[in-house]
């Protein structure tokens, strides 16, 4: 099974590792697409108040066009270190044991504006991008990702995707359709049986699952081994008839 997370917007800063090494992330071929991002990004920012502008920052924001232009010396963390946020939080990987970690890193991959879907465990520098950013000089994120992105996807022939990423970075590379996949919405049902989708709880409750995954690192072949899993461990976690979408239902906060 391939885990697809979204990134978030808030980082950790700093770093112990070495400087950015594009060659050394997953899925390699994408490499054209991340140095054509990285290259702009840089640029861009070489010139705060345009960066500002494009990038859509306040005052208070500023430092993330330094850490930007700084994108090709400053020092990396595990991808799964780098992001903050909710999702993050709940996920909690500095308390995870060693077996959690190495299972992350085979499993799970982080999309990205700037490098695309990369290996949890890849090492990465903070940054400041959005999906919906459009770089001079490049054509918008959608164009300049998605076909490769799934082509990659595809490449990398895995039994089973489950999607947890954000619509817009879905829209940066769709899960190819040959590939069975599960894409989570995250809904709550309260006592009148009303279901609800949520937003600050949908992020909270994608990390406890890959948390779990992690923790019990089930063999996840398909759909219905996923289902049989989520069933033993008390998951609410079910397919939508007639379609890739699953529910991931949780009590009404």
């Amino acid at each position: 099974m391939l885990i697809l997370l979204p990134p978030s917007e808030t980082k950790r800063p700093g770093g112990a590792s070495r400087a950015l090494d594009l060659e050394a992330l997953a899925m390699s071929e994408l490499d054209p697409q991340r140095r054509a991002v990285v290259d702009a990004l840089v640029q861009l920012s070489a010139d705060a108040d345009a960066a500002a502008r494009v990038l859509k920052l306040g005052a208070r924001q500023l430092a993330d066009v330094e850490a930007n232009r700084q994108l090709l010396t400053s020092p990396t963390r595990p991808a799964i270190e780098r992001y903050t946020g909710v999702l993050y939080d709940a996920l909690s990987v500095s308390t995870l044991e060693p077996a959690s970690r190495r299972w992350l890193g085979a499993h799970v991959m982080i999309h990205s504006a700037p490098f695309g879907p990369v290996g949890a465990l890849d090492a990465i520098p903070a940054y400041r991008l959005g999906a919906g950013t459009s770089l001079p000089g490049l054509p918008p994120m959608r164009r300049l990702w998605a076909d490769a992105v799934t082509r990659s996807l595809a490449r990398a022939a895995p039994t089973f995707v489950l999607d947890l990423r954000s619509e817009a970075y879905v829209s940066l590379g769709p899960v190819p359709a040959e590939v069975p996949s599960a894409y989570v919405r995250v809904v709550s049902e309260g006592e009148d049986g009303a279901v609800r989708a949520l937003n600050h709880f949908n992020k909270h409750a994608k990390g406890e699952l890959v948390r779990r995954l992690a923790q019990e690192r089930p063999r996840v072949r398909s759909a219905r081994s996923l289902q049989a899993w989520a069933r033993a461990a008390g998951v609410a976690l079910r397919p939508v008839e007639g379609s890739t979408t699953w529910t991931l239902t949780i009590p009404a906060p």
